[in-house]
């Protein structure tokens, strides 16, 4: 496949663009910032640029198969670079007619996750979280919204351990947020590109 990945540089979007350079697929990378990635590869091209500049955008996506978004909040980026990035990512989508499949990262908490968080971290929500989860509540309604083939990932609290596949993910409320591996993220998020099995649907990981 050739998959188009923003946010590229962050941890999880990282791990993504380097498990399916592994796999094999041609992969696409939006960054503003290329040195960060750091990767020497055939199968990469690497596009300089913004998520929130829709010609960078259609660039990145231009042959692609499927999406995988991974957009953070940075000191460097508007409040709401996340929802505004996705709408962009998504007209695009819209605009070009391909790919349909998009996968993005959200987080546990978001939407009706909300009680699959311990009450330390709903607190969070309401404090120094309060911004960045209500972007993320945005992008979700963003992506529910628009006619693609679209999967909400929201993992639990996120680590830099290496992937084990001793993960638990799936639509069960009652799966708690624990701590799940970047590297587990992406290879779940990556098997979800032509696994249609969540298709419409926002399963848990941790």
């Amino acid at each position: 496949m050739k998959i188009a990945v923003f946010g590229a540089t962050g941890g999880a979007g990282r791990q993504v663009v380097e498990q399916a350079l592994a796999a094999g697929h041609q992969v696409s990378a939006l960054a503003r910032n290329p040195a960060k990635l750091a990767l020497t590869n055939d199968n990469l091209t690497i596009v300089a640029g913004n998520v929130l500049d829709a010609i960078e955008v259609e660039e990145t996506l231009q042959g692609a198969d499927a999406v995988v978004v991974s957009l953070g909040n940075t000191d460097s980026n508007p409040d709401d670079v996340v929802s505004q990035g996705t709408q962009i990512i998504i007209s695009a989508m819209q605009r070009l007619g391909r790919p349909q499949r998009i996968v993005i990262v959200s987080s546990l908490g978001v939407g009706e996750s909300k009680d699959q968080v311990p009450f330390a971290f709903k607190l969070l929500m309401k404090s120094v979280l309060k911004k960045p989860m209500q972007d993320k509540e945005r992008q979700e309604a963003l992506l529910k919204a628009s006619g693609l083939d679209w999967t909400i990932v929201r993992p639990g609290g996120l680590t830099n351990g290496p992937a084990t596949g001793r993960y638990r993910a799936g639509l069960d409320p009652k799966i708690s947020a624990g701590q799940v591996s970047r590297a587990d993220v992406a290879a779940f998020v990556l098997a979800q590109l032509t696994d249609l099995t969540y298709l419409h649907r926002a399963p848990a990981i941790t």
